[in-house]
């Protein structure tokens, strides 16, 4: 399949909002799950000090989805930092509407992503996957990447809402 990879652009924001609400849909996650607009991502990712950064994936018109898009995938990213190793990369979101899976366009994103990470002097990507979502599981370790929960026993923690309103204080 003919596809093209990009960095993301501002007029990307709406196809990416829309793969998101896609990406929450296919994990099961109920409806209103994603917060963030268009608008937090034009602001967030096109300001001055980007908070992410995104590449899409793009097929030519002649193959655009059922629903008439082109821009059909997409990987958010942002730089971080490991006490161990020292630059690295978390990928926030890897996504590709599920009638373009298997035609090597996830496995085009993450390498992408690790190429801008390692040209950025990153030692290591980071990200998460759900436990519902089997075949990603074995998408990521058929890449070579180690589950750290079972292998070093690390729990991936969040808090927000007022907790993290109450933690601030």
């Amino acid at each position: 399949m003919e596809f093209r990879l990009r960095a993301a652009t501002l007029e990307d924001c709406k196809d990416i909002r829309r793969m998101m609400s896609e990406l929450a849909e296919h994990e099961k996650l109920e409806k209103d799950h994603v917060k963030i607009t268009e608008k937090d991502l034009e602001q967030d990712g096109f300001c001055e000090n980007p908070f992410f950064r995104g590449i899409i994936a793009e097929v030519p018109e002649q193959h655009k989805s059922k629903d008439g898009h082109t821009k059909i995938g997409y990987s958010i990213y942002f730089y971080s930092y490991s006490s161990w190793k020292g630059r690295s990369v978390f990928m926030e979101d890897l996504y590709v509407m599920p009638e373009f899976r298997g035609k090597g366009i996830g496995k085009a994103l993450m390498s992408k992503v690790a190429q801008l990470a390692l040209d950025a002097g990153c030692k290591q990507m980071n990200f998460t996957v759900s436990n519902q979502n089997k075949s990603a599981l074995d998408f990521y370790q058929s890449q070579g990447s180690l589950d750290l929960t079972t292998y070093l026993g690390y729990h991936y923690m969040c808090t927000h809402g007022d907790a993290f309103q109450q933690l601030a204080k």
